[in-house]
């Protein structure tokens, strides 16, 4: 798990947001942790995908579609909203690594591995296609990897990703290397194309190597077009399934079902996995699950200013670099919602905020013992009145909430004054408004 960045949020809906787990073409995903403890990974979509009413459209459908899969080799969708700002989904979290990570941090899996993978997966292939679902991102980083078998993960996202979004900018769905032909000649898929994606999965398994080798993409989708696939050191006894799936011709590709009942087997136990991966699992699933408590944030004085001042004295009021260490300590939270919103939390209601709009005035709650505090100003810099004033208020909103919550804190190391200028979406107002905070020296901090 990554650290945060600035620009992920600290929330999603009832959700914690404790890291980064990884970043694809859609979007970031998230490790969050429920107000119960239940960890989840949420993927959050990129804003180009948001601000597309069709797919908007087509994601709803899927994620709804997507809460009707239930295996136990398919991870499921416990949360979703297509309708926010930015759309996200959530899935059960599996702590174990991808099968791209097992396989290239190691040897290829042996024979009674790669069976077993392909008969789970085919099983939760089975019953993602039952729900009228097509997954189109069958790959090794989306296969992830526990004791008691692999977890399809994805499904409901990735045919909603098609059509109309990716047709404008040319953008082929799905994995080079792991796709199927229909999909890289931006043919009408279905099935059939998962089974080829499985085929490919099963192969870079057995083997460490990608089927249709890599390097450029167009190179990688003309082999899978037109190329034998590679499959040298495919075992003998499961060659004929693996090159049945990975056949030009979608009609004579095997259905889920019918490679599950050619290598089913018994439930599989801790043992279905060579020692070395089932390390590296239980590795995985130690970091992943020792997640610190959250704490709450203490403002703390360097120990210069405080040898160095009388008992009696005040606090001096923090300067920009003393307030900036404090908001990386966790005194405040960045979230992404709509263009680039900031949020100040702290704790309680209560407290008085208001802006006055485009002439720059703001005054934030004093709360209590506020007279005694230093008064530290923060900028707001937004379109409140042009073709993205919704965006705009909403970030205004937002910040005047997290403000007076601030400032209603009894232990608050200092008050919160808050000063909104509308620059009306227009880049010289912008930039007057970005002059005017610089040579503002009590602004210590701008959400813009």
């Amino acid at each position: 798990m990554e650290p945060l960045h600035s620009s992920d949020p600290a929330h999603i809906a009832g959700y914690r947001i404790l890291g980064r787990l990884g970043v694809g073409g859609m979007g970031v995903v998230l490790l969050g942790r429920s107000q119960g403890g239940a960890l989840v990974a949420i993927k959050l979509i990129r804003a180009e995908y948001a601000d597309d009413a069709a797919f908007r459209t087509r994601f709803r459908r899927e994620v709804s579609i997507a809460r009707q899969v239930r295996n136990r080799w398919a991870v499921p969708v416990v949360d979703a909203d297509a309708e926010a700002a930015a759309p996200w989904l959530a899935t059960e979290f599996v702590p174990g690594p991808a099968l791209s990570d097992a396989v290239g941090a190691g040897p290829p899996l042996p024979e009674h591995s790669v069976r077993a993978l392909g008969a789970m997966l085919a099983e939760a292939l089975e019953a993602v296609h039952a729900a009228g679902m097509v997954h189109r991102d069958v790959k090794p980083g989306n296969v992830l990897l526990a004791l008691d078998g692999p977890r399809l993960i994805d499904f409901g996202i990735a045919r909603a990703l098609d059509d109309t979004v990716l047709t404008a900018t040319g953008t082929v769905v799905g994995s080079p290397g792991f796709l199927s032909p229909e999909q890289a000649q931006g043919r009408r898929i279905g099935p059939p194309s998962d089974i080829f994606s499985l085929g490919c999965v099963l192969a870079y398994a057995a083997t460490g190597r990608r089927p249709f080798g890599s390097g450029p993409v167009d190179a990688m989708l003309f082999r899978t077009v037109y190329d034998p696939p590679d499959l040298d050191g495919v075992p003998p006894a499961l060659l004929p399934v693996v090159q049945a799936c990975v056949s030009k011709d979608a009609e004579s590709r095997p259905t889920a079902a019918q490679i599950r009942t050619r290598w089913t087997q018994d439930a599989p136990g801790q043992s279905w996995l060579p020692a070395p991966v089932t390390h590296l699992i239980a590795s995985r699933s130690t970091q992943m699950l020792n997640l610190p408590d959250i704490e709450s944030t203490q403002f703390v004085t360097p120990r210069d200013d405080a040898d160095t001042r009388p008992a009696h004295s005040e606090a001096p009021a923090p300067g920009r670099r003393r307030f900036l260490t404090y908001l990386a300590a966790g005194g405040a939270v960045l979230a992404a919602g709509g263009a680039t919103t900031a949020w100040l939390t702290g704790a309680g209601n209560d407290g008085e905020n208001g802006s006055d709009g485009d002439r720059g005035t703001g005054s934030g709650g004093n709360g209590g013992g506020a007279k005694t505090r230093p008064v530290l100003g923060i900028g707001v810099q937004a379109d409140l009145s042009g073709t993205q004033s919704i965006r705009g208020k909403a970030q205004q909103q937002g910040a005047q909430l997290a403000v007076e919550a601030h400032n209603a804190r009894p232990d608050a190391p200092f008050t919160l004054k808050l000063t909104t200028v509308d620059d009306r979406g227009d880049e010289a107002r912008a930039l007057t408004a970005a002059r005017r905070f610089t040579e503002d020296a009590s602004v210590v901090a701008v959400l813009c």
